[in-house]
């Protein structure tokens, strides 16, 4: 017996990123408790890629991802039509369903993703998929000392 959840979309985020959390930040505002968006941190220690249509920290740190209620997984610009079109903001990427404007703005979004952590300030994509490795398999976390943690 299988249940519909109450979100229309679980976006998967990285809660490390300050820009990813301010959009974050406004689209909690913009679904007002309504729970019509799950918001799952990537980032977040308990994160696991089951539970999540199989993304992976990896591959969801290199592209937005979200997972619908039928399970399927959808990334990139299109996550962001849909939560917009969820909360009612739809018109925001309205202009993207237009062929040659939606790949173009696809366009700018693999130069953006591609470069998002550097240009917020954080080490590559290689250095906090080994550091997160090195957190989840320590035994004693106050014991176990990232070279990037204080």
């Amino acid at each position: 017996m299988s249940s519909t959840p109450a979100w229309q979309i679980k976006l998967l985020y990285d809660g490390e990123c300050p820009l990813c959390l301010r959009e974050v930040n406004f689209l909690r505002k913009r679904d007002a408790g309504r729970g019509r968006v799950a918001f799952v941190d990537i980032a977040a220690e308990d994160y696991t890629p089951i539970a999540n249509g199989g993304v992976d920290f990896e591959t969801a740190m290199g592209r937005i991802h979200a997972v619908l209620p039928d399970g399927t997984v959808i990334k990139n610009v299109e996550v962001f039509r849909r939560v917009y079109e969820i909360l009612g903001m739809g018109w925001i990427y309205a202009i993207t369903k237009l062929p040659i404007v939606g790949r173009f703005v696809d366009w700018l979004y693999e130069i953006w993703a591609d470069r998002r952590l550097a240009l917020t300030g954080r080490p590559d994509l290689a250095t906090l998929i080994a550091d997160r490795q090195k957190r989840l398999e320590c035994d004693t976390p106050d014991r176990c000392r990232l070279p990037n943690s204080p």
